[in-house]
């Protein structure tokens, strides 16, 4: 699934992670938001999730992770996993649509519907409209530049708002 209307970046570098997300939201090909918020911290604010489809199934679905997270002490794999196969097995859950990306301090997931829980090799991952062209861009810096996580996801963000129509430079970043 690669929703279209927003991009969410994810990068783990120099023992610090950053999830960036642009802010717009459109209706079919009207733009009718610049500013929404797609990056949250939830758990204590010890876990990062940013997401890309349909805003309310992706604050159900957050709301979901968070919940798992309590039953299961902070654990991130083991609620990424036990969110994953709910959400591929229960009827209602089945129909959200929506894809997330989930950290912590160790662990990055991305989690969608078709029970995927697939953590990055290189420590980076993008969804959303924009995502590929932005872990692109993201990948390029981490092996070209000494930059932090921050400025990673700050630079492909502002490369890919500039390129793609669904994807705005109005940026929420969260940082472990």
């Amino acid at each position: 699934m690669n929703p279209h209307g927003t991009t969410i970046l994810a990068v783990r570098r120099k023992g610090k992670v950053a999830i960036a997300g642009d802010g717009q939201v459109t209706l079919g090909n009207t733009i009718i938001k610049h500013k929404a918020k797609k990056v949250r911290r939830i758990y204590n604010d010890k876990i990062i999730v940013g997401f890309a489809g349909a805003t309310a199934d992706a604050l159900n679905l957050s709301e979901r992770l968070e919940a798992k997270l309590e039953r299961y002490n902070g654990n991130l794999t083991r609620s990424a996993v036990e969110l994953a196969r709910d959400w591929r097995t229960d009827k209602y859950l089945r129909r959200l649509e929506a894809i997330m990306i989930a950290t912590d301090e160790k662990n990055m997931f991305v989690i969608s519907g078709n029970g995927d829980v697939i953590e990055p090799d290189e420590g980076v991952m993008g969804i959303g409209a924009g995502g590929a062209s932005a872990q692109a861009a993201a990948i390029a810096l981490i092996k070209h530049t000494d930059l932090d996580a921050v400025s990673i996801v700050r630079q492909a963000m502002e490369i890919i708002g500039s390129i793609c129509v669904f994807t705005n430079n109005d940026i929420t970043i969260e940082e472990l």
